[in-house]
């Protein structure tokens, strides 16, 4: 009796262990650590559209189905990659590379969310929000994943739209219309991605030229590659500081704007002076810790400055 008990006690642990393995695969399939980034730009443009904190209700449900549509988009996008993938030291261990998880049920799942999102924004948040999320999911495996980033250096250029879009949503799930500033938080972004993801891609270049994706370092030579980063430095930063008569920001977002995009020029131009992995990583990083304090800091002007 002791000894059966033993060994069904082992049998029950062995059974979680493996419904916790099989559902932190599900989770890996919608890559978390993107969509904390996608919302930590939504939840400060609501405070911006609304000028204040908009109900906690409507901050819960625009993230739910903003957070559900990204993760459909990205459980899709592994389907579709799951071949180059399998090539890439960074992305080898991912569920469909491991056979963690089958192709059809990734689908399943991504086909899920992306409809649960549709219905969670339609019915909760509004027309426009949903209609917004879905076609930042069209736009990203239709256009980046399956047509632009095996084919064109500029790939996570064009592609990187889809990333900005969350911001649209976030705007119209407040207001119910777009005007101008969510246009320009949008260009924020999009301009944004291209340095963020290139001084990333650096650091991964073999991993592109073996899985044959033209990546611009994988293509181009790094002072290439730095010069264009310094450009579009250059367009986040004036965009960012325009943004405030745009959107009603006070004088405070325009000093941090101001400092934040002479930090991330610095940063771009180190590279630019050593060109190394190394240096390119540290330029990834404070990209990340730039967006976040960009928008944090726009979120908490919006609500506590009068106008």
């Amino acid at each position: 009796m002791v000894a059966d008990s033993g060994v069904e006690g082992t049998d029950t642990a062995q059974i979680h262990a493996g419904l916790l393995a099989r559902a932190g695969s599900y989770v890996a399939l919608t890559k978390p650590r993107i969509i904390e980034l996608l919302l930590i730009t939504t939840v400060p443009t609501m405070f911006v559209a609304a000028h204040r904190v908009p109900s906690f209700r409507l901050m819960a449900l625009t993230v739910v189905g903003g957070a559900l549509a990204a993760g459909g988009a990205n459980a899709m996008n592994m389907v579709y990659d799951r071949d180059i993938d399998a090539l890439m030291e960074r992305t080898k261990n991912r569920p469909l590379v491991t056979g963690a998880i089958s192709p059809l049920s990734a689908t399943v799942f991504a086909v899920a969310l992306e409809v649960a999102a549709f219905v969670v924004l339609w019915t909760t948040v509004n027309h426009l929000a949903a209609v917004l999320a879905l076609a930042a999911t069209a736009f990203y495996l239709g256009v980046y994943t399956m047509w632009l980033k095996r084919t064109s250096s500029q790939n996570i250029v064009i592609g990187g739209a889809a990333g900005a879009v969350p911001v649209l949503v976030g705007w119209s799930a407040v207001t119910g219309h777009l005007n101008v500033a969510p246009f320009l938080l949008f260009g924020i972004i999009f301009l944004w991605t291209p340095p963020h993801f290139w001084a990333l891609a650096v650091r991964y270049k073999e991993d592109y030229s073996n899985a044959n994706v033209p990546m611009l370092p994988s293509v181009a030579t790094l002072a290439t590659v730095t010069r264009q980063i310094i450009g579009y430095i250059l367009a986040v930063w004036a965009l960012s500081v325009a943004l405030a008569p745009a959107a009603h920001l006070n004088l405070v977002y325009v000093g941090v704007a101001a400092v934040l995009g002479g930090a991330f020029f610095w940063y771009a131009i180190a590279l630019l002076r050593d060109p190394t992995p190394r240096r390119a990583m540290k330029l990834f990083g404070f990209s990340i810790t730039y967006l976040t304090v960009l928008f944090v800091t726009m979120g908490v002007d919006a609500v506590v400055h009068v106008h």
